[in-house]
C-alpha cells in the first residue's frame, strides 16, 4: 500500500497561521497551538478596534474644537448648531486642525456661526 505524505500542505498551513501572528509576544508568535488561540481572540478584537478608532478620533477633535470656541464666548454645541444653520460644511477634523494651527481663520468661522 502506498502512503500519503502530508508534509507540504501541513507546513503551508502552519506558515500561514504564523504569518498572521507576526509581532505577537512570547510564544504566541512561534508556537502553533498558542498562535491559533491568540488569533481566535485577536481577529474579532481587531474588527472592534477599527470601529473604536473612529469614535476615539471624533471625541479628540471635539475636545480640540471646544477650547477654541470657548475663547470666543460660545459653547461647542451652539457652535455646531450655528454651522449647520449657516450650511457651513466643515467636518470636525478640519475644524480641529484650524483651531489648533490657524486661530485667525478659525475665529472668522466662529463669527460666521454666531
Amino acid at each position: 500500500m502506498t502512503r500519503v505524505k502530508r508534509g507540504t500542505i501541513a507546513h503551508k498551513k502552519r506558515e500561514r497561521l504564523l504569518k498572521y501572528t507576526k509581532g505577537f509576544r512570547w510564544g504566541r508568535k512561534s508556537k502553533e497551538r498558542a498562535a491559533k488561540e491568540a488569533l481566535l481572540h485577536a481577529l474579532p478584537r481587531a474588527f472592534h478596534g477599527r470601529k473604536k478608532k473612529k469614535r476615539d478620533f471624533r471625541t479628540l477633535w471635539q475636545t480640540q474644537i471646544n477650547p477654541g470656541v470657548r475663547l470666543h464666548g460660545l459653547s461647542y454645541s451652539r457652535f455646531i448648531a450655528g454651522l449647520k444653520k449657516r450650511d457651513i460644511l466643515l467636518d470636525r477634523k478640519i475644524l480641529a486642525d484650524l483651531a489648533k494651527n490657524e486661530p485667525a481663520v478659525f475665529e472668522k468661522i466662529v463669527e460666521m456661526a454666531k
